[in-house]
């Protein structure tokens, strides 16, 4: 088994498709493990491997081990749960550099999912920022967002979480050379 792939393969469905192999997720994301091994043909023992193997935590079991979840990133609506909390006053986020004037135009939209994703450090944004590209480390003024409003909530995996960031919230910390 390809961990890496079967991981990928995971995350589609337990974050965008569960239809794709006929699975429906519960309101709050969850899908039964018996179910979800069936669907997708694999063993327990290679499930947690890969769970086990997801240095990002993407992947939660519930307290009885019978049903997994995916921590956040879905475009499926699910209600997670999280509870808001004060952030960090600095939180950053990873992006791929051609989209930087778009950012700092319009500031950061979920896009596809139902949150935008924050860092708690530079090297994590910075890694998200290169997964598709020449990234670039924005930080985000968390506190004054909080301080206006906002509401964030923290994933089990330490993900921030937050509706949008408007530009003004916004500066570039690394990257944004050579646009």
């Amino acid at each position: 088994m390809d961990v890496v792939r079967t991981s990928k393969r995971l995350s589609y469905v337990l974050r965008h498709r569960p239809d794709s192999v006929g699975l429906e997720l519960d309101g709050a994301g969850w899908v039964a493990v018996e179910q979800l091994l069936a669907a997708l043909r694999l063993t327990r023992a290679q499930l947690d491997r890969v769970v086990a193997a997801d240095d990002k935590q993407r992947y939660a079991f519930d307290e009885s081990g019978t049903r997994i979840r995916a921590s956040q990133g879905h475009s499926v609506v699910v209600d997670l749960g999280h509870v808001a909390r004060r952030p960090p006053d600095v939180l950053f986020h990873g992006a791929v550099g051609r989209f930087l004037p778009a950012i700092l135009a319009e500031g950061l939209r979920p896009g596809r999912r139902h949150a935008v994703h924050l860092s708690p450090d530079v090297p994590t944004a910075r890694a998200v920022g290169a997964r598709r590209g020449r990234p670039v480390v924005l930080r985000v003024d968390a506190g004054g967002m909080a301080d206006d409003g906002a509401r964030f909530t923290l994933s089990p995996n330490g993900v921030w979480l937050v509706d949008s960031v408007p530009p003004a919230f916004l500066a570039v910390v690394e990257g944004g050379a050579g646009r």
